[in-house]
């Protein structure tokens, strides 16, 4: 379930996920073959042509490797996908917080109680105005938690009532479960329209989305450190995420014609990465490396990794073809 115009080769090229991610995972154990082309011209199919097996130990993980290689090593021309099958029952509700650290504590709670929770998508104060202005929903002006439970219609009662507990353990409100399938588009659009709610706050302003990862151990701590610093840099940076798997992003608003307003945004984006890594985190958990964040890689990987990274490359395209400057 991506945002905003993804591909699926795109999301694959990537690592990239979307807003189910907690239950059913990410591109990479949902792409089981892909139909590369190689920087030579020759078409590769990374676990053989036509197969499709759920789990494989036949040689090395093509499949994996070329999943998040940000097209530097080949084109990925078709991709095929592993199914789950459509929950018997589905539903969802919006909770609101008295601070960010709190909604991120209850999802660390809802995860740590083994709730099989399939989507928890967190804003902050700043997002869910933006989003509620801009979808015209009206959402309180605070920290909120959307979550959306899968199951049998028994197994969700008691789902309910566990999450439920927790939300109000949190200091959580505003809890209204919606099960018909329009309320709930409905609910995920608005979310899904984050990207341009954010743009809205500062029209005529451009937008930088910028995302990390840490342990689910580590989120609360550096959601608020994040939100602190923020508001420290006087920057417009509503913030949201996958909080399941432990991803946030930072949609920064700026001006591109102040150059002071751009140094402070790169400036922030280096410390955010920086604090994700030091809390045991990735500098990115699903938009990629790209140019801005190789220093970051760097320091992520040490300089083995990158060396490694760098042999790849060579082996697979030694004229540097594909994206050159791009992750090395």
């Amino acid at each position: 379930d991506p945002g905003a115009d993804a591909s699926l080769c795109g999301m694959a090229a990537t690592g990239a996920s979307g807003t189910n991610a907690v239950r059913y995972g990410t591109m990479r154990p949902n792409v089981l073959n892909l139909r590369v082309v190689l920087p030579d011209g020759r078409l590769l199919h990374t676990a053989g042509p036509g197969r499709q097996p759920r789990k494989r130990a036949a040689g090395y993980d093509l499949t994996s490797l070329f999943v998040g290689s940000e097209g530097t090593l080949g084109f990925l021309t078709q991709a095929t996908l592993r199914l789950h099958p459509l929950p018997e029952a589905t539903t969802v509700t919006i909770a609101s917080f008295p601070s960010v650290g709190a909604a991120v504590a209850c999802t660390v709670q809802v995860l740590q109680a083994a709730v099989p929770v399939a989507r928890i998508e967190f804003l902050d104060e700043v997002m869910a105005d933006a989003c509620g202005r801009f979808s015209g929903m009206g959402l309180p002006v605070a920290a909120t938690l959307l979550l959306e439970l899968h199951g049998s219609r028994h197994s969700l009662a008691e789902q309910q009532q566990q999450t439920e507990e927790i939300v109000r353990q949190n200091g959580g409100s505003g809890l209204a479960w919606a099960e018909g399938q329009e309320e709930r588009e409905r609910l995920w659009s608005m979310r899904h329209n984050a990207w341009y709610a954010a743009l809205a706050l500062r029209p005529g302003c451009q937008g930088y989305s910028t995302d990390v990862c840490v342990p689910i151990s580590r989120l609360p701590d550096v959601v608020v450190e994040t939100k602190q610093d923020l508001q420290a840099s006087k920057l417009t940076g509503p913030m949201v995420g996958h909080v399941g798997d432990g991803n946030f992003h930072c949609l920064l608003i700026f001006n591109s014609q102040d150059p002071e307003e751009a140094q402070r945004i790169h400036a922030f984006t280096q410390r955010l990465g920086r604090r994700a890594l030091a809390a045991g985190g990735t500098c990115t958990g699903e938009h990629g490396v790209g140019l801005g964040k190789r220093a970051l890689l760097q320091e992520e990987l040490g300089p083995e990794g990158l060396d490694t990274l760098r042999s790849i490359k060579a082996a697979l395209d030694p004229h540097n073809l594909m994206n050159p400057g791009k992750v090395l």
